[in-house]
């Protein structure tokens, strides 16, 4: 029990991070989509999944822009945007993060350069041609990006295939890979049809990476938790085409995963954390 209050805390304050997101995105007409893990809540419990401790959005890479152009003009002291291209070692996704406030992972607890903050994720949305062979080419560069932004972390493999291929990211030259591969990567956004959406700079698998367009063309209110947030018009068409009986709930163990935070606090900026002698295990 008191474990599900604390993550509720956390929740509370990604809502706040979330709402401040959306007030500036319907000011100046910028679209995104609730997408993964937070549509799945906002459709079968009515906001956050009751053990989850993220918040994730898509935006195509037009749409970030503009975001990032009226985030900057904003220059809010209370949230600060993390790039991909910018944060040094750090090639996933964005995220606007919290000031004040504590979300230590696993992953970062020796990135003292690294603001970490409670934040919500912004996934790029790209579009990719609808041959399968350009599709399978910008997948597998796709899991390059993101095997090479893993060995930037205390990432442990968890099979001997994902071991090899981490051993061999040393023989390579991967920062000019990484940015070949972002190129193609980037390369199909300007399509106007004949193409899919994609997203695998995740553990996504092909199929499950890959999106019709008209699961992200309209965008509509969402109820979540106390307010509503922009979904797609085909949220349920989108959710069993990514989760199948999206209804059933998932096993204890698959809910204790979900958990992303080691280190938590609400009250508490990171660095008082981050720059101690040892970093606490606790959460607050």
């Amino acid at each position: 029990m008191g474990e599900e209050r604390n993550v509720r805390k956390v929740q509370d304050k990604i809502l706040e991070v979330m709402k401040y997101i959306d007030q500036l995105c319907r000011r100046h007409g910028i679209v995104y989509y609730i997408m993964g893990g937070t549509a799945l809540g906002a459709v079968r419990h009515g906001g956050f999944i009751p053990w989850d401790d993220d918040l994730d959005i898509f935006m195509t890479p037009a749409e970030y822009e503009k975001f990032k152009g009226v985030f900057e003009e904003e220059n809010s002291a209370r949230f600060v945007l993390q790039e991909w291209r910018t944060t040094p070692q750090y090639l996933e996704y964005a995220k606007v993060r919290m000031n004040g406030t504590t979300f230590i992972e696993e992953a970062f607890l020796d990135r003292r350069d690294l603001h970490q903050g409670i934040y919500v994720d912004i996934m790029i949305l790209h579009k990719v041609p609808n041959s399968k062979l350009v599709q399978k080419l910008v997948y597998y560069e796709s899991k390059f990006v993101t095997l090479y932004a893993l060995s930037q972390r205390n990432w442990k493999p968890k099979t001997k295939t994902q071991a090899l291929l981490l051993g061999a990211l040393r023989f390579l030259p991967c920062k000019l890979l990484a940015k070949r591969c972002y190129k193609r990567i980037y390369r199909y956004d300007n399509m106007i049809d004949g193409f899919q959406y994609s997203y695998w700079i995740t553990p996504a698998r092909f199929r499950s990476g890959l999106f019709d367009p008209s699961f992200f063309s309209s965008p509509v209110d969402v109820a979540f938790e106390d307010t509503v947030l922009l979904g797609s018009e085909r949220i349920k068409d989108y959710l069993a085409y990514r989760y199948g009986d999206y209804m059933e709930l998932p096993s204890e163990e698959a809910r204790r995963a979900a958990v992303h935070a080691m280190i938590f606090d609400v009250n508490k900026d990171y660095t008082e954390y981050i720059n101690e002698e040892t970093v606490p295990s606790a959460v607050s």
